[in-house]
């Protein structure tokens, strides 16, 4: 249990990050826990996604459903941070 939501947290942060980073546009100005939040969403909801389309059973790295979590982190973190950033100084 404590290991889950350990890995949880870890990739949920790197996920988020990395959708962050592929987002458009001035992403900056959410705070890092949104975008771990974001992150977990991402890891999930991408799965989830993931898991519709194609087997969820194979060997090795899965890049594509990896890639599936950035892509579904970036969107989230593009909605959050038109909802919820900061504005700008």
């Amino acid at each position: 249990m404590l290991s889950a939501l350990l890995w949880a947290l870890i990739g949920g942060t790197i996920i988020g990050l990395l959708g962050k980073l592929v987002a458009p546009g001035d992403r900056d100005n959410i705070p890092l826990w949104l975008t771990v939040l974001c992150g977990i969403g991402g890891v999930l909801l991408g799965n989830f996604l993931y898991g519709i389309f194609f087997d969820l059973n194979t060997r090795g790295f899965d890049w594509w459903r990896h890639g599936w979590q950035v892509v579904v982190a970036a969107i989230l973190v593009s909605l959050a941070a038109g909802r919820f950033g900061r504005a700008r100084s």
